[in-house]
């Protein structure tokens, strides 16, 4: 018997893994020598005895590469650090254990009541890669609806299942044919699937189902030690954010109580708005304004600009109501009230994020603000009256002991002999209520105090007497700036300067007359002096209330035909009759002065002759014409 057909042929095919196919060589060799029917069965037997070991090394192999792969992923679970690469890596080995085309894994969305495909490998299709599936559809829906394995040899014609045409469609386009499934399960609820597939028919065996189930259970491990993880690691981060707010909390509380004393102790040793604004800065850094009722600015602390008018209304009118401090942007505002009345707003800019005792600190300081300014209001209006009452017994008749009005008024910080102006205010400036009249006593004490004068209230008028010489400037200012506090125009007469207690009766009067002449001319809410009208001035002064009819009367019988030409021919007669008389009837004089020619001139005049009549240039006709054209003047000083 040859050595090439004996039964160690085949231990030698054992030894070097021949492939199966191999295993019939010794029995083709055999047959050809002519061996007999005993040695030929005894090599059969040998030969099935060693595909018999041949199979039982194989399942070895397999098994020992398969629990290495298992291994693997324990390793993997025991140093979890990304969640996605455990899953990538199970379904990579379920695909290289199975020896599958396709490997892939989908989990149940809670939120929105499907499943979507959460890894895959070997796929090739985008389609399929980002498939959706709906609760129940599919083979994977059978899986999670029975919690038990699924196979299918061919998926397109298999009914066992429910089709959807989206799943089709993917399936159709990956190309996939045998399919298994196997469900990941956390306890009793199944959370997804985990699938091996091929291209083509294959059936999946036992070991094979037993090997993706393993796999399937160590999935479900990674995704609930992932959960676990999270959840610790949020439980961890919620405790960390809760002692970092205790402890801001417990910073704020403190830094409020060292407000609070700070502030207690500004009242107590009668500190000001500015001292509020530095204290609140100084706990809660950043920059502040305080502003009063009508925007101007109380103080400022640190580098801030002042907000936009419109924005802080509706901000402040916002924490009026709500009684709090409320944001805008980049800005912290609180009301500053007393009552119901509006006193103004603090305005912050802090460094860093406020919390709720930040707050109640800028709160706080708009309160001691808002007591500031009470007491600083309390003060003024003490020191209001007694201004006042020496205003008043300045300018009353008789006057009584100078001395001792210098005395007082020295003690106010007030020169009696240094030049002062008085002005007068008209009653347009007074509105019917007492709370009106008592704003623009306040104002007018303030305007006056703080330029170093005085300022009263006589026979339902105000009164200032304010330091300098320029009576008309004076007036006009105060007109203007209490147009702007009362919201309506303000007549203001003046007259000065005055020097000595003794002539300031006087002045007083004179002043009086100039309102009287303004509103007779028809200048209500304008401020004169007494200088500025002239004569003409101090007599329609005396005329009194019903002056401004006169006038008007006047003014329409002497000059008003040529007024009135003027205004309808856009012609210049009256300042032409203005230039004639200014230069003592000189027709070349007046022309050069109007920068016409003397023919100009008398044309002009001519037509002057017709409008007023032939006796206008007689003596008694000139000087009610020139009064007229004075008193034109005085009524339009801007033309």
């Amino acid at each position: 018997m040859s050595v090439m057909s004996s039964p160690v042929e085949f231990l030698e095919l054992l030894a070097r893994e021949a492939a199966a196919v191999e295993f019939e060589g010794p029995l083709v060799a055999a047959r050809a020598a002519g061996l007999p029917p005993a040695r030929l069965a005894e090599l059969e037997q040998a030969k099935t005895v060693a595909l018999r070991v041949r199979a039982l090394l194989e399942r070895r192999r397999r098994r020992e590469v398969e629990l290495s792969g298992l291994y693997d992923t324990v390793s993997d679970l025991a140093g979890l650090r990304d969640l996605d690469d455990v899953l990538r890596a199970i379904v990579h080995r379920a695909r290289n254990l199975l020896g599958a085309d396709v490997a892939y894994m989908t989990l149940d969305d809670e939120e929105r009541g499907d499943t979507y495909m959460r890894v895959t490998d070997g796929s090739v299709s985008a389609r399929f890669q980002q498939l959706r599936l709906p609760m129940g559809a599919g083979l994977g829906g059978l899986v999670a609806q029975s919690g038990a394995p699924y196979v299918t040899a061919n998926y397109p014609e298999d009914d066992r299942f429910h089709h959807t045409g989206e799943i089709d469609a993917g399936v159709g386009e990956e190309g996939l044919v045998a399919i298994l499934g196997v469900p990941l399960r956390l306890g009793s609820t199944s959370i997804g699937v985990l699938y091996a597939a091929n291209r083509s028919a294959r059936p999946f065996v036992r070991e094979e189902v037993a090997l993706l189930v393993s796999l399937a259970a160590h999935a479900a491990v990674a995704i609930d030690t992932a959960r676990l993880l999270a959840e610790t690691q949020a439980a961890l981060e919620e405790l960390s954010a809760a002692n970092t707010t205790i402890r801001a909390h417990s910073s704020s509380v403190e830094r409020a109580a060292a407000a609070h004393d700070r502030m207690t102790a500004l009242v107590l040793r009668g500190g000001g708005v500015e001292d509020v604004a530095a204290a609140v800065t100084d706990v809660l850094g950043g920059a502040l304004l305080a502003l009063d009722a009508e925007g101007r600015l109380l103080a400022r602390v640190g580098e801030i600009e002042e907000p936009d008018r419109a924005d802080m209304v509706e901000a402040v009118a916002a924490s009026r109501t709500e009684g709090r401090s409320v944001r805008r942007g980049r800005l912290w505002y609180a009301a500053v009230v007393a009552g119901a009345e509006n006193m103004g707003a603090l305005v912050l800019r802090p460094d860093d994020e406020l919390v709720d005792a930040d707050q109640r600190i800028l709160e706080r300081a708009s309160l001691v603000t808002a007591l500031l300014l009470l007491f600083r209001r309390t003060v003024a209006e003490a020191e209001g009256r007694v201004r006042g009452e020496l205003l008043d017994d300045l300018i009353a008749r008789p006057l009584r002991d100078t001395d001792a009005l210098r005395s007082r008024a020295r003690r106010l910080g007030v020169d009696l002999d240094a030049p002062h102006v008085l002005v007068a205010v008209g009653d347009d400036a007074i509105a019917a209520t007492g709370s009106a009249r008592q704003r623009v006593l306040s104002w007018a004490t303030t305007y006056a105090s703080t330029r170093g004068g005085l300022a009263a209230a006589r026979d339902g008028r105000v009164v200032l007497m304010l330091p300098g010489q320029d009576a008309g400037g004076s007036a006009r200012a105060v007109a203007r700036d209490l147009s702007r506090v009362t919201g309506r125009p303000v007549t203001a007469g003046s007259s000065g300067p005055s020097t000595g207690p003794a002539s300031l009766a006087a002045t007083f009067a004179e002043a009086e007359r100039c309102l009287t002449a303004l509103g007779a001319l028809g200048r209500s809410g304008q401020g004169a002096s007494t200088a500025e009208l002239g004569f003409v001035g101090l007599l329609l002064g005396a005329v009194g209330d019903g002056g401004d009819k006169d006038v008007n009367r006047f003014l329409t019988a002497t000059v008003g035909p040529v007024v009135d030409y003027d205004a309808r021919r856009g012609t210049a007669l009256v300042r032409t009759l203005e230039a004639y008389f200014g230069v003592g009837g000189s027709l070349a004089r007046a022309a050069e002065l109007l920068h016409v020619h003397v023919n100009t001139v008398t044309q002009r005049l001519e037509r002057v002759g017709q409008l007023l009549g032939a006796d206008w240039q007689k003596p008694e006709r000139a000087l009610e014409v020139q009064l007229a054209l004075r008193l034109h003047r005085l009524r339009t000083p801007a033309a």
